[in-house]
């Protein structure tokens, strides 16, 4: 059977696309999950599958419990699971991961066991995992973070695995940090700063930490020394990539210096390649922004029952087209300048987010930001930037009257809600 991730938050009709899109015959669920009713939901949708399993000891009528299934082993001979793996070949598909698009709806990542067993190696290599490193991963299991980088590194290198919760919960992660000794923690950006800026930090013994990876979005500059220098994460790496190349093409080094490993997204990963294009297709020189393009073991399949949409993002020579604008230097380290789609034209001169993001990093009172852009009728595209503070450091002590220099007449003081504020 190939494995369907699907995303718990999924309300019942992208639920329902994702069944009917990609032909699922059984369901694994649990009872709930946050504000999710899964059996309600499903009890509503009526999908035209062969079964359901519930994780839930005692599920409603017309659910099979886990517990059911697992039984169902015992009838299961070892020479029909032999003759069973003798069927399968490493370049069947073993795994559809579906990914939102900037249009439509989600598409079907189609992954191979020779994409996901590979990568998931390949990850774990670089951060020398052995068996006698404990990984926790707070991540996301229906994502490749989590699926892939997570449980096939640890996997295929014998290294023991930390769940610390059903959810992520920065306190609960940084306990199983400190209760289990872990010398990896994996995360996003958002993870990291819930953890950094967690009042409770103090009192937990981080110091076996070494290595870990922070991914899945953009990583502040300012975020990784903080992950250096209070988590003690002093061979953390950054790895890029995307569902659809398995996940990860690019990955620093934990022998990479400090301002490689905090301002690029590290070099191609082996058995990989790795171009940077023009709008024409020519491969750009060092130091200049194209669209970064992967090709090699990792690129997936195609779009499960998509063929239009996987022509569309790979091309006749294999090359899977990211749509992520990059630069990289004579090193092969490569920077990522953001989302193709999200470049701003701002009076005829691009501008990208990820450069003024980095900016806004360097003040110590920015937690997290997101830098946009917005129709404007003089210049095309103006740039607004959402800021998240550092609750210690809000309200911030700065001038706001109205009228004053650097104030809009309209503006008012921090602490105050729904209004625009602009800062001396």
């Amino acid at each position: 059977m190939i494995l369907v991730n699907i995303n718990p938050a999924y309300r019942s009709s992208e639920l329902d696309y994702v069944l009917k899109q990609s032909g699922c015959q059984w369901l694994v669920c649990a009872g709930s999950f946050k504000t999710s009713d899964y059996h309600a939901m499903l009890q509503a949708l009526k999908p035209d599958v062969r079964g359901i399993i519930s994780l839930d000891p005692n599920p409603p009528e017309g659910f099979m419990p886990w517990s059911q299934l697992s039984a169902l082993a015992a009838s299961v001979t070892p020479e029909q699971l032999q003759r069973r793996q003798a069927s399968l070949h490493f370049d069947q598909p073993v795994n559809i991961q579906y990914t939102s698009g900037t249009t439509g709806f989600p598409k079907g990542a189609t992954l191979s066991h020779h994409n996901i067993l590979n990568n998931g190696y390949m990850v774990g290599e670089s951060l020398g995992l052995t068996a006698q490193d404990r990984l926790v991963i707070p991540v996301p299991l229906y994502h490749c973070f989590g699926m892939v980088m997570g449980n096939l590194g640890c996997i295929t290198h014998g290294t023991t695995m930390i769940y610390p919760n059903d959810g992520f919960d920065p306190l609960l992660t940084l306990t199983a940090v400190a209760e289990e000794r872990a010398s990896g923690l994996y995360g996003v950006p958002t993870m990291f700063i819930a953890m950094l800026d967690h009042p409770r930090l103090g009192e937990f013994d981080l110091s076996s930490l070494r290595t870990g990876i922070m991914a899945g979005a953009t990583c502040p500059i300012e975020v990784m020394r903080r992950v250096i220098s209070q988590m003690h994460m002093r061979e953390v790496q950054i790895a890029y990539g995307m569902t659809e190349t398995s996940p990860v093409s690019l990955q620093t080094g934990a022998d990479d210096d400090l301002e490689r490993r905090v301002t690029t997204v590290g070099r191609t990963q082996p058995q990989l390649e790795n171009k940077i294009i023009d709008a024409d297709g020519n491969t750009v020189a060092h130091g200049e922004i194209g669209e970064l393009c992967t090709r090699g073991y990792s690129v997936m399949l195609g779009y499960w029952n998509n063929p239009e949409a996987t022509r569309e993002a790979i091309d006749d020579a294999g090359w899977m087209h990211t749509g992520d604008l990059a630069s990289m230097d004579a090193h092969g380290y490569v920077c990522i300048a953001g989302r193709n789609k999200d470049m701003i034209i701002r009076g005829g001169e691009n501008v990208y987010p990820r450069e003024l993001e980095e900016f806004f990093f360097t003040h110590p009172a920015v937690a997290d930001v997101q830098v946009i852009g917005i129709p404007d009728e003089r210049y095309g595209e103006e740039i607004v930037a959402w800021i998240k503070f550092h609750p210690a450091t809000w309200p911030l002590n700065v001038s706001c009257k109205p009228g004053a220099r650097g104030a809009s007449p309209t503006s008012r003081c921090p602490g105050t809600s729904n209004s625009w504020r602009r800062f001396q």
